[in-house]
């Protein structure tokens, strides 16, 4: 029996954005190709925003933290598309190549900190809790917002994750270019 097409969600274009979500087309949502797919659900990418704020910019993570936990999280959902964004976000920060890319290995080979964060996303994303050393060592790092925010952020970039990888959803061009002109080092 043949399989049933799926219909594709490419990003949707400035031309043909919902009148539903107009007001945050200049945004966030019209500016990567994840949020351009997410309008195909207009609800949906409304009721994403006030998340969106806290997670990415209100998290009590704090900017460099978020960037690993993001990292971690993208390569246990094998999201080059969230990848690639945060790899351009976190060396906007100033965070080093060889530390970006240590989210991809073990973390006995990462700083100790970003370690207890990149065990507590292997955690969840694993066994969907915390163990009770992973807990332990998380909340005396970042305390219990930060704990409940880093569960947030995982979900949220699995989430997106989901999107990208289910709809091969196109890396923004900024974002290939960049990472055509300056590959990852190690």
């Amino acid at each position: 029996m043949p399989q049933p097409e799926t219909p594709a969600l490419a990003p949707i274009s400035s031309g043909d954005w919902p009148e539903a979500v107009a007001d945050l087309q200049d945004s966030f949502a019209g500016r990567l190709n994840v949020y351009r797919v997410m309008a195909h659900h207009p609800a949906l990418l409304r009721a994403w925003v006030d998340l969106r704020q806290h997670v990415v910019q209100d998290t009590a993570l704090g900017r460099e933290r978020s960037e690993i936990v993001i990292l971690r999280a993208a390569t246990h959902v094998k999201s080059s598309y969230e990848w690639n964004h945060h790899l351009s976000r976190a060396r906007a920060l100033g965070m080093a190549d060889h530390r970006i890319a240590s989210m991809r290995g073990a973390t006995s080979e990462m700083d100790p900190a970003d370690a207890v964060l990149a065990a507590a996303v292997d955690d969840l994303m694993q066994g969907a809790r915390l163990q009770p050393q992973t807990k332990a060592a998380l909340l005396g790092l970042v305390g219990i917002e930060g704990t409940l925010d880093l569960f947030a952020t995982v979900g949220f970039y699995s989430t997106l994750g989901f999107i990208v990888n289910t709809f091969e959803t196109p890396l923004d061009d900024a974002v290939a270019s960049e990472v055509s002109d300056h590959p990852l080092s190690q």
